[in-house]
């Protein structure tokens, strides 16, 4: 797929994309939308690549919201479309089975902000401004704001967020527990890959599972995420990464895993 609106690069086994439409604050219409969809696919189904980074063209926005020019001309049923259209793409980077880590390079505002709450890990610069202004526009989140938000952070401050509409500070962010880390701006790409490096010499299968392990199981009761993550305990069991991982650590030397 040719990019208009998305940068996609692929380098020591990371997937960099970067919302590429600083003149519109990086704004998400359609046709971004779309790219991310085509851009994350591909990194799923690359077995060369083990993890991603997020990031927004610019020192202004990651991604400062939906296309309002869009936004403005939906009905119910266009807004319902629109909205489940936007939380496919964003299940899908939540669900990649590897990594996606968002670097927050300035305003991540309503679809911004949601975008973020999609990835596994989120970096933020430390003049990155964060919220779920829809409120101010008559509309409630819905790239998955009201749901993933309270999950996060907790219900009170997530109400807070929502019905407020107000933006809040990097420092904020991390002291709620919306963002993982803030960083120096020129800091933010660099601890995103350190990051990602740090996962990538570990198992690929088992990273995979962890993942699934915990997205699964925060929407189940306690005894049915025991339950998951003991089966998937077992299928890790079974992976010639296990045999290597626990031969290697006996033998005290690196492992080589195979993601097999």
């Amino acid at each position: 797929m040719t990019y208009e609106n998305i940068l996609f690069e692929k380098k020591n086994s990371i997937g960099y994309v970067t919302v590429n439409r600083p003149k519109a604050l990086n704004a998400l219409n359609l046709a971004t939308l779309e790219e991310l969809r085509s851009a994350f696919t591909e990194i799923r189904d690359d077995a060369s690549l083990r993890a991603a980074i997020l990031t927004g063209a610019g020192e202004k926005a990651f991604v400062a919201g939906a296309d309002i020019n869009e936004l403005a001309q939906q009905d119910a049923v266009q807004g319902k479309a629109f909205a489940h259209r936007g939380q496919s793409v964003f299940d899908l980077i939540e669900n990649l089975g590897k990594p996606v880590i968002a670097c927050i390079n300035g305003f991540a505002l309503g679809g911004g902000c949601e975008l973020a709450l999609a990835c596994t890990i989120r970096l933020a610069s430390e003049n990155a401004k964060l919220g779920q202004p829809e409120v101010k526009l008559g509309i409630i989140p819905g790239y998955g704001g009201s749901q993933r938000l309270p999950r996060l952070v907790g219900k009170g401050i997530a109400m807070q967020i929502v019905l407020t509409g107000e933006m809040i500070t990097a420092q904020e962010a991390l002291r709620v527990g919306l963002v993982n880390e803030v960083t120096a701006p020129d800091d933010l790409i660099p601890r995103a890959e350190t990051i990602a490096q740090k996962i990538i010499a570990n198992a690929p299968l088992a990273v995979q599972y962890a993942l699934e392990a915990v997205n699964k199981g925060m929407g189940m009761t306690l005894a049915e995420g025991l339950f998951l993550e003991a089966a998937l305990f077992g299928v890790c069991c079974s992976t010639e990464d296990k045999k290597e991982g626990t031969t290697a650590f006996l033998e005290k030397r690196a492992a080589q895993f195979q993601g097999k």
